[in-house]
Formats: structure tokens, C-alpha cells, sequence
């Protein structure tokens, strides 16, 4: 996953590798609004049966997020672009676009996203923070 990944290189300052030209667009959502939407979706019958994408419709390029997550950890990391052929192999097509649509999330729940792209990158970050810290203390 993209964030892990960037977040996990910012706060070690190594290259973060972004594949393709990073003008991508995506959209990230909070793992905290996803199980809440995936509550209220269990707990709405005439929810069952239903296709409903839940996360995030604010969409950023790879590039952004990158830098987003070097600015919110106060990395010194660059950036090094790897096309897709050397990241993925020969052939490999990339959607230059994704955005779902939370409108029929909306309408039957009434899901709305809470949490911002820096909520979720300084959620990841202070989560690896406390991941390394037992391993700093064990070694002193």
C-alpha cells in the first residue's frame, strides 16, 4: 500500500520510489470512516445486497501525496521515479484517474469521510513511531 510505503520511507529519510510519472490521482480513506461506514452498512437491512463503495472521494496525485508525507514527518527525502515497465514488468497499464463515488453511500447511510489525507498519514506515522520504539529501547 502506497502510504505505508511512503510514510515508513519519509520517516527513515530514504528515497520514497513513486511508480510512473506520480501525476496519478487516487483517493485515501481513514480505516476509522470505513469501519464506521461498514457498521452502519451491517446494521441497515436494506443495505444487504447492495455494491457501495466507502473511503475517500479527495483526490491527490502520487506526486502530492509524497510530499505531503515528507512535509508532515519533516523528512529530507527525495524523490526517485520508477517507470511502470521496472516496477510492474512489461505491459503494465496504470488508471491515470480513480474517484469513486460516495453518493449511494451517502443516500443510505449517510456516509460522509471525517478524516483528511494528513489525518491518515499522521495516524500511519505515530503508528510506526510506536512500532520502532520498543526496538530503540531494546537496544539500549
Amino acid at each position: 500500500m502506497v502510504v505505508p510505503r511512503f510514510v515508513k520511507a519519509a520517516l527513515k529519510n530514504d528515497t520514497i520510489e513513486v511508480h510512473g510519472d506520480g501525476t496519478q490521482s487516487r483517493c485515501f480513506g481513514h480505516v476509522t470512516d470505513v469501519v464506521n461506514g461498514l457498521t452502519k452498512l451491517i446494521e441497515t437491512p436494506s443495505c444487504f445486497g447492495q455494491v457501495v463503495n466507502l473511503g475517500s472521494d479527495s483526490e491527490v496525485s502520487i506526486n502530492k501525496l509524497a510530499e505531503t508525507a515528507m512535509s508532515l514527518t519533516g523528512s529530507t527525502s527525495d524523490i526517485r521515479y520508477i517507470p511502470y515497465s521496472e516496477a510492474y514488468g512489461e505491459g503494465f497499464e496504470d488508471m491515470q484517474r480513480r474517484v469513486p463515488s460516495l453518493e449511494k453511500a451517502k443516500r443510505l447511510i449517510g456516509y460522509q469521510p471525517t478524516r483528511t489525507l494528513e489525518d491518515i498519514i499522521n495516524d500511519v506515522a505515530a503508528e510506526m513511531r510506536s512500532q520502532a520504539a520498543p526496538t530503540l529501547h531494546a537496544q539500549n
